[in-house]
């Protein structure tokens, strides 16, 4: 395999100008001499090393990008929002899955410094963990001293650019609608307390119900995985533990199916004696029986400006932004029953 220095050596210049050919330096070179280490290149059929390409580059290529789980409907949406803009900017894109685990986040924070990212996205939930936010504070401002760029999707206690979800106002448009419909006994299928997301969507939740004048009590609640099993768990539990319940709210629409395959294992009609609510409008929200009434946030968009905020100007103070919710009504919800 032909090396940087054949190049040179086959167009009688110095390895340092068949670099800045090759590698795009803003560095001016002769015509004459581009086109020698050009035909070089061909002739020699020369693949440049992309590492170096990387370091030599005034620009960098690279951003990375930490989600949760891709495999998660959720951040599936958000990554392609988040290719989309980086592709246009012609950038290659690095997908790192925590699996919502906050040392292997940290871990990823670092390798992509390492590899001098241009920007790093955060896009996952953020933690209610003191030490790990002061470990990841400190990992990314020593990335951003370094010129690296940084934004997250959701509320981090990060300072900096940030893309936010109406998650508490969704959950106030549930509990009012909720409520509209003569629900009183509602049950709460969350997922971990640890993360930002379920204390704001459910804090929503918890302030329309207050407002209505039925306030949501802890035993009402139950805490598990982010997915599909752990609906199906904690539906379950809430069903054994307070009966009569008539309306259950899942915290994102894997929990959401879930609840609605264990109620209907159960043999309880939904929504003729317990209507299921959830959250995202995932593509599955209207495809399953009965379709999902659900908080529907614009994922797609959340990464693609997110990303464009990394990869855009930088501001002289934190950028955030808020995209809306809005509540789609679906077979899933009826009126409470008599």
């Amino acid at each position: 395999m032909a090396t940087l220095a054949d190049v040179a050596r086959r167009a009688g210049v110095s390895p340092a100008t068949a670099s800045r050919v090759i590698n795009g330096s803003s560095k001016p070179v002769a015509d004459n001499l581009r086109e020698r280490v050009l035909r070089a290149v061909a002739d020699l059929r020369y693949v440049p090393n992309a590492h170096a390409q990387l370091l030599a580059r005034p620009q960098r290529s690279v951003v990375g990008v930490v989600v949760h789980d891709v495999s998660d409907p959720y951040f599936a949406e958000l990554t392609r929002g988040l290719q989309r803009v980086a592709t246009d900017h012609g950038r290659l894109v690095i997908i790192c899955n925590s699996y919502r685990d906050p040392e292997r986040e940290l871990e990823y924070v670092e390798m992509l410094r390492a590899q001098q990212v241009a920007a790093i996205v955060l896009a996952g939930s953020g933690y209610h963990d003191a030490t790990f936010t002061a470990r990841l504070a400190e990992k990314l401002a020593a990335y951003e001293a370094t010129g690296g760029r940084v934004a997250v999707v959701g509320r981090h206690e990060h300072p900096g650019d940030a893309v936010m979800p109406a998650n508490a106002d969704g959950g106030r448009l549930l509990g009012a609608e909720l409520l509209r419909q003569g629900h009183r006994r509602i049950g709460v299928v969350a997922g971990p307390q640890v993360l930002t997301t379920i204390t704001d969507r459910l804090d929503g939740l918890r302030a329309a119900l207050a407002e209505g004048g039925h306030p949501l009590s802890e035993e009402r609640i139950r805490y598990a995985d982010f997915d599909r099993d752990g609906g199906a768990r904690a539906a379950g539990e809430l069903l054994d533990a307070v009966p009569g319940l008539t309306a259950l709210v899942a915290l994102n629409d894997s929990m959401a199916v879930g609840a609605l395959t264990l109620l209907r294992a159960r043999d309880i009609p939904v929504p003729g004696q317990v209507s299921v609510v959830g959250f995202d409008d995932m593509p599955v929200a209207a495809d399953v029986t009965p379709a999902l009434t659900t908080v529907r946030l614009p994922l797609v968009e959340l990464g693609a400006r997110a990303m464009t905020l990394a990869l855009g100007p930088a501001a002289d103070r934190s950028r955030v932004e808020v995209l809306p919710a809005t509540l789609v009504v679906r077979d899933s919800l009826g009126p409470a029953p008599d």
